[in-house]
């Protein structure tokens, strides 16, 4: 991050707006918030480059100390919602309150956030303690509390000891940590955290993802996350905010937003669901049967409103939920597998069914492996269904 924008990020705040302090299960609220109020609240906001509107009506409500992530795919406006909290993004409408205060309209040294980059964003130049002590001196707090404050942020992230080392002389996962130190040092109201975990392995991203989250229940600091990796998503948060074009498809907790898409957009994108598509033939307050394009027939736990015979539909199912063999369940259909790849505990398939519809299943290996060109039966139970009418929506 350049010394610029870092000045800008990390100026002072007038010293009226007080202290943070750390409280049991959340940070204090700071002079001039209300302690009832959301530690960050969107109310119908705009962002709009020239024509192009980048961010629509997007309205969100944060608890305070939970984490919460902005899920989607590239370009979906998810970082810009993040940079707008910052100040780094001007809204066009709407704004933008952190504990009941409103900071759209004012200066972005005043808002109190702290920022964990994807590019760790580190002075190469400085070590560790520097690093991490940045937005301390820029805030004037007294040197004695600042080896104190630095210290035990470095004791956070498990890397004590590492004052004196530059940048360069560490791994990019302690380069993270670094970071993070440097963004809670100084007791944020909110810490956002814009794709921090892409320019690691996978295997460091998994303990960056414990250590993480780790840290902010510790701290009851709110967070939040942007990413596109779902399984970041659902491992680490309280509530997950699928975004598509500028837009909210879903807010709801990762058991929600999984289980129980909005939206075929959120099936698709959250975990690659297999999305049957068919015709309602008959339907009651219990069941509702539906008769695929590929011409088998399945029965689905019915929704709370009564579908009509003719209805056109999608029968939505989760990999995970359908199962390859002899188990039994509700539904069967016969099919023939098309691929199958094994992934040591379990096994993924690809199958044709009927010649007019693939599916996928994610299943537990318990014997043989199926193989390419095998006809098998593909089951699944009613209950495991979400059904979205014509327009891509949850039917309830």
């Amino acid at each position: 991050m350049p010394d610029k924008l870092a000045d800008q990020t990390l100026k002072p705040r007038p010293s009226s707006a007080g202290a943070s302090q750390l409280v049991a299960g959340g940070v204090a609220p700071r002079n001039g918030t209300d302690a009832n109020a959301p530690a960050v609240e969107f109310r119908d906001i705009d962002i709009a480059y020239g024509r192009f509107m980048a961010v629509r009506n997007f309205s969100l409500a944060i608890r305070r100390g939970s984490f919460v992530t902005l899920l989607g795919p590239s370009g979906c406006g998810k970082t810009t919602v993040l940079r707008s909290i910052a100040g780094l993004v001007d809204i066009s409408g709407g704004q933008i309150s952190i504990g009941g205060r409103r900071v759209d309209d004012i200066p972005i040294y005043r808002r109190n956030i702290g920022l964990v980059f994807q590019s760790y964003a580190l002075f190469p130049h400085k070590n560790v303690f520097d690093n991490v002590a940045f937005g301390l001196k820029y805030r004037n707090v007294p040197k004695a509390d600042i080896e104190r404050k630095v210290r035990r942020a470095l004791d956070m992230v498990r890397l004590p000891g590492s004052e004196k080392k530059l940048p360069s002389q560490l791994s990019g996962g302690q380069q993270q940590r670094i970071a993070l130190a440097r963004a809670i040092v100084f007791e944020p109201e909110v810490l956002l955290l814009d794709e921090p975990l892409s320019a690691l392995d996978a295997n460091m991203r998994e303990d960056m993802r414990v250590e993480i989250k780790k840290i902010q229940k510790a701290t009851g600091i709110t967070a939040i996350f942007v990413t596109h990796d779902q399984e970041e998503a659902l491992s680490m948060s309280d509530q997950i905010v699928v975004m598509n074009a500028g837009a909210v498809e879903q807010i709801g907790s990762p058991e929600e937003v999984y289980e129980m898409p909005a939206t075929a957009f959120v099936a698709d994108f959250l975990g690659k669901a297999n999305m049957l598509a068919g015709t309602v033939t008959a339907a009651d307050a219990e069941t509702t049967t539906v008769l695929l394009a590929a011409g088998q027939t399945v029965a689905v736990v019915a929704p709370k409103k009564t579908l009509v015979p003719g209805a056109a539909i999608t029968v939505v199912v989760r990999p995970q939920k359908l199962s390859v063999g002899s188990a039994a369940m509700s539904n069967r259909l016969a099919g023939r597998v098309v691929s199958t790849s094994y992934l040591g505990s379990s096994a993924i398939y690809e199958i044709d069914i009927g010649g007019k519809t693939t599916v996928r299943a994610n299943t537990p290996i318990s014997g043989r492996i199926a193989r390419e060109g095998e006809a098998v039966d593909v089951g699944f139970d009613a209950a495991d269904c979400v059904l979205l009418n014509e327009n891509g929506s949850r039917i309830a």
